[in-house]
């Protein structure tokens, strides 16, 4: 079974035009002819896909409710575990520079090529179907983490939390700057730091990626914060 089969068996779609799915699990480290305009296709469908799905689910909650539920359902890191699910990485195709690195494990590959894969199937099967049969696609990978949403679950992001208590206090917004990039570029350690003006505390935390180094010492600053 060929690459291209084994996802469209994985997906439960048989593409008319073969060729964009091959476009879809073409990384960008192949050339200039990659899967990033799907990705960006596929994003904006399944942002609202997920979106029209919450909104009838749960019809009493108010819009911060719905966005961080549909959040927490179309980032990076729930794109990258259902990738793993699906064993999406060996059949990406990767220049060899980034095979040898391990690109076929590295999160943002794997929820970058789920994107493209939708976008892909949107763009085979609209003429007849519109968007519906990519939408029923769509729920159906995520039917499960659909149904374990829980509204009153949902936590605000360590960042939203800070910046709402210090605007409480009336005191100044935090200020995150990078300390220092550590490792192999597919396997980066980020030291953040956060600081805050007008208050003393000043804390350092890492992560994966920026992004989680800067919720890291969000949730050290703030915790710091309550208790002094």
């Amino acid at each position: 079974m060929s690459q291209v089969e084994k996802v469209s068996e994985l997906f439960d779609y048989q593409f008319k035009d073969k060729s964009l799915l091959t476009l879809a699990l073409t990384h960008r480290s192949m050339g200039s002819r990659n899967n990033e305009r799907l990705e960006f296709l596929g994003d904006s469908i399944l942002g609202m896909v997920i979106s029209s799905e919450l909104f009838t689910r749960f019809p009493n909650e108010n819009e911060g409710v719905l966005t961080r539920l549909r959040s927490s359902l179309v980032k990076g890191e729930t794109l990258s575990e259902i990738a793993t699910e699906l064993k999406l990485g060996e059949c990406i195709q990767l220049g060899s520079g980034e095979l040898k690195s391990g690109g076929y494990r590295r999160a943002s590959t794997l929820a970058d090529a789920v994107e493209a894969i939708i976008g892909a199937i949107y763009l085979d099967s609209c003429a007849e179907h519109g968007i519906k049969k990519t939408e029923k696609i769509i729920l159906s990978i995520f039917n499960n983490r659909i149904n374990d949403c829980e509204p009153a679950g949902i936590l605000k992001d360590p960042k939203t939390r800070l910046q709402e208590y210090l605007q409480s206090k009336n005191l100044a917004l935090p200020t995150y700057s990078v300390v220092s990039i550590s490792g192999k570029e597919h396997l980066q350690t980020f030291k953040v730091s956060c600081s805050i003006e007008g208050v003393h505390n000043h804390v350092v935390a890492t992560g994966g990626s920026r992004r989680k180094a800067e919720q890291a010492a969000a949730e050290k600053a703030l915790v710091s914060l309550i208790h002094e």
